[in-house]
């Protein structure tokens, strides 16, 4: 996979990620989506390097 499509990939990942935080109502489970949130969004910011 060349960097624009791992780039691409990680852009709907966050999407994904985002959409499912509006829905959950659990507190543990919204902590936990936030943090992939993060992770992913680092992981984006670094192949941007």
């Amino acid at each position: 996979m060349d960097d624009d499509e791992e780039q691409q990939e990680l852009q709907n990942q966050i999407m994904r990620y985002r959409m499912m935080e509006r829905d959950v109502t659990d507190p543990l489970a919204l902590g936990l989506l936030h943090e992939i949130v993060a992770e992913l969004e680092a992981a984006l910011q670094a192949s941007n390097e």
